[in-house]
């Protein structure tokens, strides 16, 4: 059975525009998922947004801003009171908090900020201390932070005096007297202790964690391996700051994928429908110089192969097989590097066995492909050409051969260009991308027109 998402939004709305009281729409309204109610914030009007932040309560409304896009978020609560705007933001993540005050004007952020709560503004104040490109901006003050040293009774007692302002509680995390962080604890164990049972015993002091200022790039990847629902981020000092949640870290890796697809493309950063088309055409247009550049070269060596094409032109009809399946396997080789790269661990005999291993797989695969190639175009050049089965069985196998070497060829150029700019300091996954594909094109060319050209006139004689 097909599984379709429900789309709440009509019933939404309905409820919305009706005449019932606020406490009966507030309890409707309760019953829909915070991310459902998200969506609909785009289909009111000024007047019934306004209306629904004074309707719904403050954890409501701060989960619902924090489903909402920074922007959006920003233009919402420009439209209501400024001290109900500065509650809502004192009851959201930190981290979305920040992110959503980047959007707002300078005096009027200075204002929500000054409205805010004590802890709140500290809060803010530790995140936005960190770079855009840190992992302690994308980390939440939102946790349980716990002494290592009580009873198993006092720490529960301190998990139900914080569990009223922080709701991440399935992992708690433990600290010194001087809040330098110590270890973890699942509140599954917590719960099914006895309380003369030694805390020491439950606390996983061997837990992952990262510092504030090291870069998203350099840990997404070890962040990703652990899978857990938090992972406490520390300062330079080793004392607990906040932590970066799960769902904070499926968004980066959102990110990091947008930005991934955007670099082979050929693009500086990702665009989106309001960049201005000016710097649209500032970031395509020196890829696509460089790129016109080696297009040339690539016609001007099919230019040099013009006797064989005039002397056999049925081979024409089967170079963009050729090229495709030559570009094809250089963008997954690439795709794999530019994973793999993210290791920065990695030895030159790894690097080494990276290559052999891919050009290993096109081999296979070239291999197979050119069987079947070599099989199914001498059919096709036999019974739909008209030509001999020698002649055709020659020309497909030529084909067939010339697949198999540029799969080989465009496997090693997919893994050894994006090494070579990884070893330059030179960014490979922006540089790569549209480059190989044209050196494949190359690459492709040159082993089918070459083969052809020794096999097929030279040695067979086929030419006319």
């Amino acid at each position: 059975m097909e599984n379709k998402t429900q789309n709440y939004t009509p019933e939404i709305l309905k409820i919305i525009r009706s005449n019932t009281s606020p406490g009966i729409m507030r309890n409707k309204l309760e019953d829909y998922h915070e991310n459902d109610l998200a969506e609909v914030f785009p289909e009111l009007t000024v007047k019934e947004r306004v209306k629904l932040c004074r309707i719904l309560d403050l954890d409501m409304l701060s989960d619902i801003f924090e489903h909402t896009d920074e922007k959006e978020a920003a233009e919402y609560l420009n439209e209501i009171d400024v001290k109900k705007a500065a509650l809502i933001l004192s009851a959201m993540e930190t981290d979305a908090v920040v992110d959503v005050l980047q959007m707002v004007p300078k005096d009027k952020k200075n204002l929500f900020i000054e409205l805010m709560d004590d802890d709140a503004r500290k809060d803010i104040a530790i995140i936005a201390s960190f770079d855009e490109e840190e992992i302690g901006s994308k980390m939440t003050t939102n946790c349980i932070m716990i002494r290592e040293n009580l009873t198993v009774k006092q720490a529960m007692s301190s998990l139900i005096d914080q569990a009223a302002k922080n709701d991440n509680i399935s992992t708690i995390f433990m600290v010194t007297d001087k809040q330098t962080f110590y270890g973890a604890m699942d509140l599954k164990d917590l719960i099914i202790a006895r309380q003369d049972q030694p805390l020491e015993d439950l606390i996983v002091t061997s837990y992952p964690y990262v510092y504030g200022n090291e870069l998203i790039d350099d840990c997404i990847e070890k962040l990703k391996d652990y899978s857990e629902d938090s992972i406490p981020i520390l300062d330079n000092e080793n004392k607990l700051l906040g932590v970066i949640t799960s769902q904070s870290m499926v968004d980066l890796v959102d990110d990091e994928m947008g930005e991934d697809y955007a670099k082979f493309a050929g693009l500086t950063a990702e665009e989106d429908l309001k960049e201005p088309l000016r710097e649209s055409i500032k970031k395509r247009l020196p890829w696509l110089l460089v790129l016109l550049g080696l297009g040339m070269v690539v016609s001007s060596v099919v230019g040099l192969f013009e006797t064989v094409v005039s002397q056999l032109t049925l081979i024409m009809c089967f170079q963009s097989l050729i090229l495709d399946m030559a570009g094809n396997v250089g963008t997954q080789s690439l795709a794999v590097t530019i994973r793999v790269l993210m290791d920065e661990s990695l030895t030159g005999k790894q690097k080494f066995e990276l290559v052999l291993k891919e050009m290993k797989i096109a081999f296979s695969n070239g291999f197979i492909l050119g069987v079947l190639s070599f099989v199914l175009i001498g059919l096709y050049i036999a019974l739909f050409k008209g030509k001999s089965f020698l002649f055709a069985y020659a020309v497909s196998g030529c084909i067939g051969a010339s697949l198999l070497l540029a799969m080989v060829i465009s496997g090693a150029v997919g893994t050894c260009i994006p090494l070579f700019f990884k070893k330059i300091h030179v960014d490979p996954a922006v540089a790569s991308g549209p480059l190989i594909t044209t050196v494949n094109d190359l690459v492709a060319v040159v082993s089918y027109y070459g083969l052809s050209w020794i096999l097929l006139i030279n040695l067979m004689h086929l030419a006319g």
